[in-house]
């Protein structure tokens, strides 16, 4: 393989391994909203279920 290859090859790898990375961090991402509506949910279900027992 040439040296035009090589730098061909690794150019792309790099591509492909950033934009690994950013759908890795947009699912984090994703993720992290998700957990912290279901946490809000709850919270407020806890509220009103021992305001409801006062």
């Amino acid at each position: 393989m040439s040296f035009v290859e090589q730098d061909l090859v690794r150019g792309r790898i790099s591509d492909l391994r950033a934009d690994a990375d950013a759908a890795a961090r947009v699912r984090r991402l994703r993720a992290a909203r998700r957990w912290s509506r279901r946490a809000e949910r709850a919270a407020r279900r806890a509220a009103r279920a021992s305001a409801a027992v006062r």
